[in-house]
C-alpha cells in the first residue's frame, strides 16, 4: 500500500522495468492541506507479492489505473509483462507452456531462466503448410529409402570427402570392347558392358595406390591397407540403390567379371540377392553415366576411402597426335577421404587410371 494519500505525479520507471531495491518507484503530490516531506523509499527488500499489490493499488493522472494496465499484459490467456515475453522469444520459449510461479499465475524472469537450465526448451513446432499452393502425394521414407538416406548422411558426417574430376580418351577402349562384346556373346552367352574393363584399370591402380583402397580404423586411429580387391558395383533398383560387391576381382577375366555384374545386377532389381553378396567392398564404382550426367560428386560408400564416377562416354574434338579429331571421350570423378589420403595421392590415381584405360590392353595385363 502507499504510506500516503495523494496523486502520482511522477513515475521514475516503465512498466516492465526491473527495480533495485532502494530506488525510488514514484514521487506522489499529497493533499495541500496535509503537506508533508515525501517519505524516502523503504529500503527493506519487499516480498515480490508486496511489489505487485503495491503497483495495483498506484494510478496515474489521465491514464488507466495501473491494474487495468497491467491486465493488458495478459495475451492469450498468458500473463507475463513486456521484458519477460521479449526474454522468451530470444530464448526460443513458447509462455503458453510455461508454469507461473507469480501472483495470479504470472509468468516471471526466473520462471524463463530455469527452463535454459532444468530442461529443454519448450518451443512451439509449425508445421509447414506442404498442400498451400497444390495437391501432394505423402510417401513414407521406409524399407532400402530410409537406410540409403541414413547411410548417405553418416558418410558425409564422419569423413572428408573430395571429389576430383577428369577425362579419359577410350576410343581403344571402345573399339576392344566391340571386338570382345560379339565373341563373348556367341562363345558363351555373356554380355560385356565396359564395366570390366574399368574394374580390372580400378584395380590395377589401385596396387598401385593402395590408400584408396583402405579404412579409417576409428577406434585405434589406424588405417588398415587392404590386399584384396572387393569392388562394390552401385546398382539402381525400383527400391533404391543396392551396391552388390565382386569379391576378388583381382582374380577374374573379362568373361567372368562380365558374367558376375550381369548375376548380381539381376538379383539385386528383383531383391533375391544374398546379403553376403552386399558385404566387404573396398572400394566402389558407380556408373550413373548409364542414365545420362558428365561429372558428378558421388558419395563414399562407408568405411571405404573412395569411390568412382563414370559419366557419359562423348564424342569430343581432340588433340591427338599433333591433329584434332573425334575421340571417345570418358568422364571420370573420384571422391576421396582428405581423412585417409591427400589430393597429390588422389590425383595420381586418377591420372593412373586413364592411362590404363586409355591402354587396355596394358590393364588386362597390370591387374
Amino acid at each position: 500500500p502507499s504510506p500516503v494519500e495523494g496523486k502520482i505525479v511522477k513515475l521514475d520507471h516503465e512498466e516492465g522495468d526491473v527495480v533495485k531495491v532502494g530506488e525510488v518507484l514514484a514521487v506522489i503530490e499529497e493533499d495541500v492541506a496535509e503537506k508533508a516531506p515525501i517519505k524516502e523509499p523503504v529500503t527493506e527488500e519487499p516480498a515480490e507479492e508486496e511489489l505487485v499489490k503495491e503497483e495495483e493499488s498506484a494510478s496515474v493522472v489521465g491514464e488507466l489505473p495501473i491494474s487495468k494496465a497491467t491486465a493488458k499484459n495478459e495475451v492469450n490467456g498468458v500473463l507475463a509483462v513486456p521484458t519477460v515475453r521479449r526474454l522468451a522469444r530470444s530464448m526460443g520459449i513458447d509462455l503458453s507452456q510455461v508454469k507461473g510461479t507469480g501472483p495470479d499465475g504470472r509468468i516471471m524472469e526466473e520462471d524463463v531462466r530455469s527452463l535454459s537450465t532444468t530442461e529443454k526448451p519448450i518451443t512451439s513446432k509449425l508445421r509447414p503448410k506442404f498442400d498451400l499452393y497444390g495437391e501432394v502425394d505423402r510417401i513414407p521414407l521406409k524399407g532400402i529409402r530410409k537406410t540409403i538416406a541414413r547411410n548417405m548422411i553418416e558418410a558425409q558426417t564422419t569423413s572428408a570427402q573430395v571429389t576430383v574430376m577428369d577425362v579419359a580418351d577410350v576410343t581403344d577402349l571402345v573399339a576392344l570392347r566391340e571386338t570382345v562384346k560379339e565373341r563373348a556373346m556367341s562363345e558363351r552367352g555373356v554380355r560385356v558392358t565396359y564395366l570390366p574393363f574399368i574394374i580390372k584399370a580400378v584395380v590395377a591402380a589401385l596396387k598401385k595406390y593402395p590408400y584408396l583402397n583402405s579404412e579409417l580404423d576409428e577406434e585405434t586411429q589406424d588405417i588398415l591397407l587392404k590386399k584384396y580387391y572387393n569392388l562394390g558395383i552401385a546398382v539402381a533398383t525400383e527400391e533404391g540403390l543396392m551396391v552388390p560387391v565382386i569379391k576378388g576381382a583381382d582374380n577374374k577375366d573379362i568373361y567372368a567379371l562380365a558374367k558376375e555384374l550381369s548375376d548380381l545386377s539381376e538379383h539385386a532389381r528383383s531383391r533375391r540377392i544374398d546379403l553376403a553378396d552386399l558385404k566387404g567392398g573396398t572400394f566402389t564404382i558407380t556408373n550413373y553415366g548409364v542414365f545420362g550426367g558428365t561429372f558428378a560428386t558421388p558419395i563414399i560408400n562407408p568405411p571405404e576411402a573412395a569411390i568412382l564416377g563414370t559419366g557419359r562416354i562423348t564424342d569430343q574434338p581432340t588433340v591427338h597426335s599433333g591433329e584434332i579429331v573425334i575421340r571417345k571421350i570418358l568422364h571420370l570423378s573420384l571422391t576421396f577421404d582428405h581423412r585417409i589420403l591427400d589430393g597429390a595421392e588422389a590425383g595420381s590415381f586418377l591420372s593412373y587410371l586413364i592411362e590404363m584405360l586409355e591402354n587396355p590392353a596394358l590393364a588386362l595385363m597390370e591387374s
